[in-house]
């Protein structure tokens, strides 16, 4: 059952995911990756919402691992700093790499935080 959640979360996920980065890719013209940026740091708040509100198991597989995961992206935000290196954009590549880690970390913690505090 387990499975079948985290599969049903991702199928959400994965397609949200997309349209967000086209959205965001189209009105915003920039060298940064704003689309996956963006992705990275909603799925992290998302995450850590659900942990901070204390979301049960069946909802931690389903939005958790299936959606959030599916939501945001390691590997391309990898990708498309390696591809601002290679295209000689050094500064973009280490804004990317300090801004998603930062912001992304931030948004987790914000969102556990508050949402701990919301439902304590």
């Amino acid at each position: 059952m387990t499975v079948l959640l985290v599969v049903l979360g991702g199928m959400l996920g994965a397609p949200v995911r997309y349209l967000v980065d086209r959205v965001v890719s189209a009105r915003f013209d920039s060298l940064l990756p704003l689309g996956t940026l963006t992705v990275n740091i909603v799925g992290s708040a998302l995450l850590g919402g659900l942990i901070g509100a204390g979301a049960g198991n069946w909802l931690l597989a389903a939005a958790g691992t299936g959606f959030c995961g599916a939501l945001t992206t390691f590997s391309t935000f990898g990708y498309e700093t390696i591809r601002l290196v290679t295209d000689g954009a050094y500064a973009y590549a280490v804004g990317n790499v300090v801004i998603s880690v930062v912001a992304s970390l931030t948004a987790v913690f914000a969102a556990a935080s508050t949402t701990q505090w919301l439902w304590t």
